[in-house]
């Protein structure tokens, strides 16, 4: 999100996250004033290997209830962040995306585990996010984590029906809650940073019924 009366318009549909990048090469940085919105919908922060210290000024800056890594960030860094926010008195969730290619192992998560909140797996491209295509989401069937994960990379008004199907397999497997969440952006935008209402609200309806 960017402009203050699409945020406002946006929370009145009452999503669980909200997203800022600061991340300055994204068409969406963000570098202004927020508006006041629900305590409810969790203001997240994106970052692209951001120095510990920058985060921690973000977060007391904007108050941000979740931190979304989304370079090259290491477990090692991962669990400093955590430690270092801890120590301030801030518990923001923390998290760690994977981008996911032809090849992906989820192996790579493994130093992960207990360290981040949870996983987001978007799809690999030329573009840190917003590169409007999705992965092979049937790799996700295969996901041996007990670590929740929000589904990202390309998705759009089109996707309810295999964004269930997927809902469903985890419920088949005693496991209802591992799709924790879907972040949507650039097929829900007029362009960077400004979002469609009426989609968002209808794409919400759908992946919730």
């Amino acid at each position: 999100m960017q402009q203050a009366g699409n945020m406002i318009q946006v929370a009145e549909l009452q999503p669980d996250y909200m997203g800022l990048i600061f991340y300055d090469k994204s068409p969406r940085f963000f570098d202004g004033n927020l508006p006041d919105i629900s305590s409810e919908i969790k203001k997240t922060g994106v970052f692209v290997n951001s120095p510990v210290e920058e985060i921690q000024l973000k977060v007391k800056k904007y108050k941000l209830d979740a931190i979304q890594l989304h370079g090259e960030e290491s477990a090692a860094f991962s669990k400093e962040l955590k430690s270092s926010l801890q120590r301030s008195g801030n518990t923001p969730e923390l998290i760690k995306v994977f981008s996911i290619g032809v090849n992906f192992d989820f192996q790579e998560l493994k130093p992960f585990e207990g360290i981040v909140d949870y996983f987001l797996f978007d799809t690999k491209g030329e573009l840190r996010g917003g590169n409007g295509k999705e992965f092979n989401w049937k790799i996700l069937y295969e996901y041996p984590s007990n670590t929740p994960f929000f589904l990202s990379g390309g998705i759009g008004p089109e996707h309810g029906k295999a964004i269930s199907e997927i809902k469903r397999h985890f419920q088949s497997k005693g496991k209802p809650g591992l799709l924790y969440a879907v972040d949507v952006n650039s097929k829900f935008e007029l362009k960077p940073g400004l979002k469609k209402l009426n989609e968002l609200k209808d794409f919400k309806i759908q992946i919730n019924s």
